[in-house]
């Protein structure tokens, strides 16, 4: 195993010198710095975790606090847990995942103890009661998700409304008057979760702007349920061409429930969706979906924690622009 002496006698400097290096403790000129850093990546010398955090007073643990509440679609929140813990480890970081809907006692018991050095907020809802202990804790945050009140916060995430309005813009461009969103889960809703209302927000904002008839339908994600949605979507709106699907577990079941109900896709209704990519485009009819960007908002929320941790100043607010990927399943609409 190699030790701090042997990094010290590789780059020429004592013992103590390669410790202020690590710790930041004491200044050290450049060039020394660096003829540490490369006599560790030489090496391959790695701290002793409990040493580099008493010496430093970091853990190097990132807090990830994504409560597995109800109509969570479980694989979808797992990409962007792969993705922070990825960005996590280029950064010699560790992630604690949180999944217990503990609220802010449960935050409050991480910070408390310790255990962690910042934290990465996930299923933000609108008027979140995590907020206040958020803003107040003397340790860095980072949301993935857009409260209704995000000063004095700094949030990332897919701009949702402007997704739902992409996927609205595109079936007008192709003719359709009459549209549709199956959303979330009703539960979903009700707790006012962010990313949920904001596509509700943008759906409607397009449509109302380009003189378009729609409906919002929540759904639960059980793949039984698009047979019900379906025949409640045709009975309430009999000359719908347009649907935009958020609500991933759905998509295969509802195309198989139009289908079977005489519909043809796209030649009789254009689906669209907001997933990550490889789930519209494995659809049996692919997809035509704004993309998930699920890689791109784990790995941007690591390193905005990062330059927190660093002391550099970071954007507060950080919208990712909507991307469609036109696919199979969209076409313009058929003249009755």
């Amino acid at each position: 195993m190699v030790k701090i002496t042997d990094v010290a006698r590789h780059a020429g400097v004592s013992p103590s010198t390669v410790s202020y290096a690590l710790s930041g403790k004491r200044p050290i000129s450049e060039e020394t710095r660096q003829r540490v850093e490369a006599a560790i990546r030489e090496l391959g010398y790695r701290p002793h975790a409990g040493a580099r955090a008493l010496a430093s007073s970091r853990s190097n643990v990132l807090a990830l606090v994504v409560p597995l509440r109800t109509g969570i679609h479980v694989p979808v929140v797992m990409q962007f847990a792969v993705s922070v813990v990825t960005t996590a480890r280029r950064h010699d970081h560790d992630v604690l995942l949180l999944t217990q809907e503990e609220g802010e006692e449960g935050l409050r018991r991480v910070a408390d103890t310790a255990l962690v050095d910042a934290l990465i907020v996930m299923d933000v809802q609108l008027h979140d009661r995590r907020l206040p202990l958020l803003r107040a804790l003397d340790r860095p945050s980072v949301l993935i998700g857009f409260p209704s009140s995000p000063a004095g916060l700094t949030c990332i995430d897919l701009d949702f409304k402007a997704a739902g309005e992409a996927c609205v813009e595109h079936l007008a461009r192709l003719g359709h008057r009459v549209v549709a969103l199956v959303g979330s889960p009703p539960e979903v809703y009700v707790r006012q979760t962010a990313f949920a209302q904001r596509v509700v927000e943008g759906f409607t904002a397009a449509a109302d702007r380009g003189g378009l008839a729609s409906s919002v339908h929540p759904c639960e994600g059980r793949p039984g349920a698009a047979r019900a949605v379906a025949e409640r979507l045709l009975r309430e709106q009999p000359a719908l061409t347009g649907v935009v699907v958020h609500n991933e577990p759905l998509l295969e079941p509802l195309v198989d429930a139009f289908e079977q109900l005489g519909l043809r896709i796209p030649g009789d209704l254009s689906v669209t969706a907001i997933c990550p990519d490889e789930t519209a485009a494995a659809v049996r009819v692919p997809i035509t979906s704004v993309a998930l960007p699920t890689a791109e908002v784990g790995e941007r929320a690591v390193e905005l924690l990062m330059g927190k941790l660093g002391g550099k100043p970071v954007p507060q607010a950080t919208l990712l622009p909507p991307r469609i990927t036109e696919r199979a399943s969209t076409a313009p609409r058929q003249e009755s």
